[in-house]
């Protein structure tokens, strides 16, 4: 089972889901504890051409807010669909902005929270594939 404070975390990202997304453009929440406490909330933007999910969005968001450490992010479907893991290009992402973040995923009932690494096992690590800029 999640902790208090990932149940906040689910519950927050819940609410986002129930009352902002609408449509077919909006179909996915996500919430996200900065490492000073703040929970921050977006939606996705999907578009036919391809679109960024809540996750992408929430980076975003953070950084506007001037949280750039972020330790647990969450994922909640639209209409009641619950807590969604992240899709591949979301754990990419994640894992090279955030290495040590944690992902709670699983089943409605048995919520569990894992580091980002454990969904992307022998993974690429944009980091370590960059020139040193001298």
């Amino acid at each position: 089972m999640t902790d208090r404070f990932d149940q906040e975390l689910i519950e927050a990202a819940t609410h986002v889901a129930r009352t902002r997304c609408r449509g077919d453009n909006h179909t996915v929440a996500a919430a996200a504890r900065a490492r000073d406490g703040r929970i921050i909330t977006a939606v996705n933007a999907y578009h036919f051409t391809g679109g960024p999910c809540a996750e992408l969005v929430l980076i975003g968001t953070a950084a506007t807010q001037g949280a750039y450490e972020l330790d647990t992010i969450v994922a909640v479907g639209d209409r009641g669909r619950g807590v969604v893991p992240p899709c591949g290009r979301c754990r990419q992402v994640l894992l090279d902005y955030f290495p040590t973040i944690e992902v709670i995923v699983g089943a409605p009932d048995r919520p569990r929270t894992v580091p980002i690494a454990d969904l992307l096992p022998e993974s690429y690590v944009w980091a370590d594939h960059q020139l040193d800029a001298e």
